[in-house]
């Protein structure tokens, strides 16, 4: 069987060396289609690789929320519950410990106050976030250091103050004036260890162990929880474990708790970009369909001057199958012959597209090249092979011998 079909595709081959030109021409539709569909396939895989790079800059896809639900809606009217569960510090260590992905994470919650400072008599503002265990990375230090665990279990009252809470005490132009100095808050001193350098927030602000924030302030203002997987793949397994330890240790933890993550961004890009690749590959079809008609088109004639070679070879024993055979050979030789040229015209002509994009937009944008496009280009080809080859071969097959040998 293998020799049999070695053999045809090598006859195959010596057709399309003997009419190079004719069939080259007769599948210039396969070219031009297997070309533009190369073109566009890679070029949207790197469209979507962009979009994905830049949706993970933008936003944390290793991130999961854990925000308390404080309101419901009845007959689509939001109200306040008169009740709800919320995570605190103890809750939060808690369900990290239960976990079989670990993963990094704080708790906070925030709360504008006023404030107060040893020798400055002005009064003080700020947003108070109570945060547990620590700052996140992100903030960067000025001056002095982020919390401890020992600040915890031996409850220390330490604080650390962002650059524009130092600057509106006045020690902006050098944060040493202010480690070891006292601030109240809420009738509580505490002693600011840490001053963090400049950076994206908008509002003084004065963060604290989230263990000094009083339960009665956290019943009204729920701390968020925000877990950090070590990788996107861990995600959504963190999701399940978080929901399941979340129901199994609050009664109404699927009502009064909503986990949150990132992923349906990049579902959602995903599939706009799918169905543009499917909307363009039906559009660029169709010059791949002309390019069929022009496979049909050479093997049609092949058979009508092949009619005497196939009368003969039925004569010396070759039954519909070897002719059937021989000519689907041939039919998928082309095709794979056209969608190879289409392959290296559409690479090479997304490597003329991609510097005038770049030069256009500004945006360093490059062509993706997958397997699943060259996987697409073969379907293709054997595809467009047999079904356009069908037709010629069983009108070969089924030529009478007798008369085949007749016909000049």
């Amino acid at each position: 069987m293998f020799k049999q079909l070695r053999f045809a595709f090598a006859q195959a081959l010596e057709n399309i060396r003997a009419n190079f030109f004719h069939t080259f021409l007769s599948i210039l539709g396969i070219v031009i289609g297997v070309a533009a569909l190369v073109a566009i396939l890679s070029l949207i895989d790197g469209m979507e690789k962009y979009a994905k790079e830049q949706i993970s800059s933008t936003t944390d896809l290793k991130n999961i929320m854990i925000r308390t639900e404080t309101h419901q809606t009845i007959n689509n009217i939001r109200i306040r519950k008169d009740s709800f569960a919320y995570l605190n510090y103890a809750a939060f260590s808690a369900l990290r410990e239960n976990m079989a992905e670990k993963a990094t994470g704080f708790l906070f919650t925030q709360q504008n106050s006023g404030l107060s400072l040893q020798d400055k008599p002005e009064p003080l503002a700020a947003v108070v976030t109570g945060i547990a265990p620590n700052l996140p990375e992100t903030e960067e230090l000025a001056i002095g250091r982020k919390f401890l665990e020992a600040d915890f279990n031996e409850k220390n009252k330490v604080a650390v103050v962002n650059h524009l809470l130092a600057r509106q005490i006045g020690a902006h132009s050098d944060p040493n004036k202010l480690i070891g100095k006292s601030i109240t808050f809420q009738g509580q001193d505490f002693n600011i260890v840490g001053v963090l350098k400049a950076g994206k927030a908008q509002a003084p602000t004065l963060f604290i162990p989230l263990i000094f924030i009083p339960e009665t302030v956290l019943a009204q203002s729920p701390p968020t929880c925000l877990l950090e997987a070590k990788a996107v793949e861990n995600v959504a397994k963190i999701k399940t474990e978080t929901e399941a330890w979340l129901k199994q240790h609050y009664p109404k933890g699927k009502a009064d708790f909503e986990v949150i993550t990132n992923e349906f961004r990049v579902d959602q890009v995903s599939k706009g970009f799918l169905l543009f690749r499917i909307v363009m590959g039906l559009i660029v079809g169709i010059s791949v369909l002309v390019g069929g008609i022009g496979v049909m088109n050479v093997l049609l004639i092949s058979v009508t001057e092949r009619t005497s070679e196939i009368g003969i070879r039925k004569a010396l024993g070759a039954n519909k199958k070897d002719i059937m055979r021989l000519f689907l050979s041939e039919s998928i030789t082309v095709s794979l012959f056209g969608s190879l040229l289409g392959l290296t015209f559409g690479v090479l002509g997304t490597m003329v597209f991609i510097p005038i994009i770049k030069a256009i937009t500004k945006v360093p944008f490059q062509a993706a090249y997958t397997w699943n496009t060259l996987l697409v280009i073969m379907v293709i080809a054997i595809l467009v092979g047999v079904v356009f080859g069908t037709y010629p071969a069983m009108k070969a097959a089924r030529l009478d011998p007798v008369d085949a040998i007749r016909r000049e």
